[in-house]
Order: C-alpha cells, then structure tokens, then sequence
C-alpha cells in the first residue's frame, strides 16, 4: 500500500491545462476537484497513520476517491 498522494497531476498526467479550463468554467467540476483533494487528504493521513482509521473506513475513502476520479475523467473526456 502507497502513501505517496495520488495527485490529479499523476491521475491525469498531460492534461492540467484542461483541468484548469473545466475548473474556471464550470463549478460542479470545480465542486469535484475540492472533494477529490479532501478525501485524497484523508486517504494519505490514513496510511501515513496520523488518523487512527479503520480498514473498512480507509476502503470506503478509497472507493469515493474511485468514483470522484471517474466523474473527473468523464468530464474531462466530454470537454475534449
């Protein structure tokens, strides 16, 4: 198990700028972005163990960060 944060920039490597784009032009993308980077938070301070989690807790931030990452990708895939 990595504790290297999964960084939008290695999810989506090449594709920053049209991250940005998406993000000052529409704000449920933006919405995802601060949600990704909040349990993308959580999930690093859970395996660096600096907050007692339960395994079953750290698969369920694990799974919405999945499913954030996938509504990111879906947006970015219809904005090309």
């Amino acid at each position: 198990m990595s504790n290297t944060p999964h960084t939008l920039g290695e999810e989506f490597p090449g594709q920053l700028d049209a991250i940005h784009a998406l993000k000052v032009s529409d704000s449920r993308f933006a919405k995802l972005l601060l949600d990704y980077d909040e349990v993308n938070d959580k999930i690093h301070r859970a395996e660096t163990r600096l907050d007692a989690v339960s395994e079953e807790a750290e698969r369920a931030l694990r799974m919405t960060r999945l499913a954030i990452k996938d509504a990111i990708a879906e947006a970015l895939a219809k904005a090309t």
